[in-house]
């Protein structure tokens, strides 16, 4: 990076990028020559015993630094805040923008449904349907990586997405919920394909009636999202009713409508619960 030099009135002023205390970033290609970019934050005091918990974040770009600060801020004092340190893994892309279109194809599962089409008035979307292949990445690829080089809590996993990216989460704990002990889907984006999500939902549930699990899920959205003039939360919630249905199966559900929020203004608020939830001293 070309230097920059400022001005004042007596010298010179050489200007530094600023850095998080405590992150660091790495690129890494997927067995499918994919590039990801991963963003870790480590607390700067020494592990316990067991390791820290641990967060990964869908669409790192986006969110990571939001998070690392709102977790350095309020993990200073647990005893006094309830939120406990962590190590958290954005997983991120190769470019400087918070989104990249890569995410369609990495979150979603098969075909767009045909109201996606109408409501961008396009006859084409980007690629999209790698739901399956993105999850083998993090679980067979990305996860062992965190797990030898990082002081994890192996029992304290959590899995955050937006947008499609809580559409990716939903999938996530449907087709293989041990993979984390806890979810955040905020605004999922229910309506991409609704059909193949409630198919997966259903193998979820008949798994869940036959074994036990202990997982917890958050579903957080804006007041003011709309989809189509139907608040985009009519379906998060149909979806919370259907699951309710399995607390005493060991599924923890909780819902939250975020009062004054749309689509994009709702991520902040959801990350403070996403803490308040994932890490509880």
């Amino acid at each position: 990076m070309n230097q920059i030099i400022i001005d004042t009135e007596n010298s010179k002023l050489l200007l530094e990028q600023f850095k998080l205390a405590g992150t660091s970033q790495f690129n890494m290609v997927s067995k499918k020559d994919i590039e990801y970019r991963v963003f870790i934050s480590v607390p700067t005091i020494e592990p316990p015993s067991e390791g820290f918990p641990v967060i990964y974040l869908l669409d790192g770009n986006a969110v990571f630094g939001t998070v690392v600060e709102a977790i350095r801020i309020q993990s200073r004092k647990p005893e006094k805040t309830g939120i406990s340190p962590a190590i958290i893994v954005g997983i991120g892309y190769p470019v400087d923008e918070p989104f990249f279109e890569q995410r369609f194809f990495d979150y979603t599962l098969g075909p767009a449904e045909i109201d996606i089409l109408l409501k961008n008035e396009q006859t084409s979307i980007p690629a999209h349907g790698g739901a399956k292949q993105f999850l083998d990445f993090i679980e067979q690829e990305l996860k062992p990586i965190i797990k030898q080089n990082y002081p994890i809590n192996l029992n304290k996993q959590t899995l955050f997405g937006h947008s499609l990216g809580g559409l990716f989460v939903l999938y996530t704990m449907f087709s293989r919920s041990s993979s984390f002990q806890t979810y955040i889907s905020g605004s999922p984006s229910l309506h991409w394909n609704k059909t193949l999500l409630l198919e997966v939902e259903k193998s979820f549930v008949i798994s869940v009636q036959q074994q036990k699990i202990d997982q917890e899920l958050l579903i957080g959205v804006g007041e003011l999202e709309r989809w189509k003039n139907q608040e985009m939360g009519v379906y998060s919630k149909e979806l919370v009713n259907r699951l309710n249905e399995f607390q005493n199966d060991g599924l923890h559900v909780k819902y939250l409508t975020f009062p004054g929020e749309g689509h994009v203004s709702v991520l902040l608020p959801l990350i403070n619960e996403l803490l308040r939830f994932s890490l509880k001293v």
